[in-house]
């Protein structure tokens, strides 16, 4: 059966939900809503392969006067990045005080090439990638794995490559680090975020 998940923002005023099926792999397709660093909505359609290695992700992002796209595929030992933009973010940027957000995607594909995951700004789900991938939700308590990743940044969708640690902290317990950046991650059985310190928290139905 497909799963619903839903996350409210802590950091921010926002919130995430996604309708997935991992029954072989991953498909999902959700949206993500925030007023950081100005109103925006964000849409997005996952997939992965069983080895929950991505295999395409398509993301748009809109506001007031402008709206961006991106598309992530690998292919060949390399990821194909594709663009659009409409309207002018940059603008309503500087309207509301903030700096421009520069181009979406990248002008160099080839910094990617060692990203094994794919990372969206301000989305507890997308760590589920990595955590899955490399088992570290049932891991022993301080395995670590480091990972380079295309981070999507939100609303830009500039794409830049990051690294990233996780290291298990014991069953449902994952703990997350990027530079002088570290949350930690409570995760059900599927490895899926339930929270993320100073992110976001899930609300189950009931």
């Amino acid at each position: 059966m497909p799963k619903s998940l839903f996350w409210t923002r802590t950091d921010t005023a926002g919130a995430e939900h996604v309708v997935l099926d991992d029954g072989q792999g991953l498909t999902a397709r959700g949206v993500a809503l925030a007023v950081d660093p100005l109103p925006y909505t964000c849409r997005y359609q996952l997939t992965a392969g069983p080895d929950w290695a991505t295999t395409r992700l398509q993301v748009e992002a809109e506001g007031a006067g402008w709206s961006r796209s991106v598309r992530l595929e690998p292919t060949g030992g390399r990821w194909r990045v594709t663009t659009g933009e409409q309207g002018d973010l940059d603008a309503a940027l500087r309207a509301a005080g903030h700096p421009p957000a520069g181009l979406p995607g990248t002008d160099d594909p080839d910094r990617l090439a060692e990203a094994a995951d794919i990372d969206l700004g301000g989305s507890p789900f997308f760590n589920t990638l990595p955590v899955r991938r490399l088992g570290l939700d049932k891991a022993p308590a301080d395995t670590a794995r480091r990972v380079t990743v295309a981070w999507v940044l939100v609303p830009s969708l500039m794409v830049v490559p990051a690294e990233q640690e996780y290291t298990s902290l014991g069953p449902g317990r994952v703990r997350f680090s990027s530079d002088t950046f570290t949350a930690e991650l409570d995760v059900d059985p599927d490895g899926f975020v339930v929270r993320y310190s100073g992110l976001a928290e899930r609300i189950d139905a009931r």
